[in-house]
């Protein structure tokens, strides 16, 4: 089996972990990227790489796919590890160990590692089905849209009502023939101004109402459409987007021994650290008073997080790693910090 013996683990490779890498690179340690997906990007990459982000400071809008790219491009400058496509199981502590944690993951890979950054997100998630779409899945009925031009000329009946629901019918807007939005209450819980760029554009919002039924031969090609104290309407329909969430479990991190909120957020202190010595957190899997749940938050939170794990293992470091400006000579001929 494979093993690992490094200064950090970073378990979660989505926007937040990338960073927690980079800034791990920067300051000189040895670190491994652990990701229980294929590839790097975490939600974004494998739910969201064509959705607009317009929370990161200094672009008014990027694409998923694009900050993921740059992130990784970012922290991959520095000579990190990546183990993808497994998830962290169990953990050991050994106190008197240099590296004092050992990680083992679902496919037998150990990871030995002085401290831990998790920014798992959610952690592990599920989509949460649309009733009668089994049949469809895959041939008419998607949870994601990965690659807009695949619905280009198409009639597309979105379904949900968050922030994805309504970002994705207003993505396919100028691209397809058509685009209904369904969803079962009259308010959206989607951010207020994507929800009045959906009234000033060309979207069929049907509210509150539901799909509840799908046909086609072979493949989709209707949906019934039930609004409330009205008769079904069949429309025609040549996909779906199934947009109404998932469900997300942290998995074995429970069993790991952290103090953890509702089963669902860690709990930590003003360095990101969480109830167990030299394991710390950052991003939306972390929870503290006045938690801001932003992707440039999480960023914040793991420059502190591995900031203070390399203070804490090498109290002689300096916890403010300085400007990068200041050393970017040095990376740009040495490769790493001297």
């Amino acid at each position: 089996m494979t093993r690992h013996d490094v200064d950090l683990l970073v378990l979660g490779g989505g926007p937040v972990g990338l960073y927690a890498a980079y800034c791990a690179g920067f300051r000189g340690m040895s670190a491994v990227l652990l990701d229980s997906l294929p590839r790097l990007g975490g939600q974004i990459a494998a739910m969201y790489p064509e959705k607009p982000i317009f929370d990161i400071a200094g672009f008014p809008s990027v694409k998923g796919k694009d900050l993921v790219d740059r992130l990784t491009e970012q922290a991959l400058r520095f000579p990190i590890e990546t183990v993808l496509g497994e998830r962290a199981q169990t953990i050991e502590v050994d106190e008197t160990a240099r590296r004092r944690f050992t990680v083992v993951t679902s496919a037998g890979t150990t990871i030995a590692c002085a401290a831990i950054v998790i920014t798992g997100g959610i952690g592990h998630f599920t989509p949460r089905p649309l009733a009668g779409s089994a049949d469809f899945m895959g041939n008419g009925v998607e949870h994601f849209v990965t690659d807009p031009d695949a619905y280009r000329g198409r009639r597309v009946a979105v379904v949900g009502g968050g922030d994805s629901a309504v970002d994705w019918s207003l993505l396919l807007e100028p691209i397809a023939e058509s685009v209904l939005l369904v969803h079962r209450r009259a308010a959206f819980t989607a951010h207020p101004y994507s929800v009045e760029m959906l009234g000033r554009s060309r979207v069929d919002v049907v509210a509150p109402a539901q799909v509840t039924a799908l046909g086609g031969q072979g493949r989709l090609d209707w949906v019934e459409v039930t609004r409330a104290d009205a008769a079904p309407e069949r429309r025609a329909i040549d996909s779906v987007v199934a947009a109404l969430g998932f469900t997300a479990n942290l998995g074995p991190l429970l069993e790991w021994g952290m103090d953890i909120e509702a089963r669902r957020y860690i709990t930590v202190d003003s360095t990101m650290r969480s109830s167990i010595d030299g394991v710390y957190a950052a991003g939306d899997i972390v929870g503290y008073p006045g938690k801001v749940r932003l992707i440039s938050v999480g960023f914040g939170e793991a420059a502190t997080a591995v900031n203070n794990a390399l203070h804490a293992m090498h109290p002689e470091q300096d916890l403010f790693p300085g400007h990068s400006t200041d050393r970017m000579p040095t990376l740009a001929a040495a490769g790493a910090i001297d």
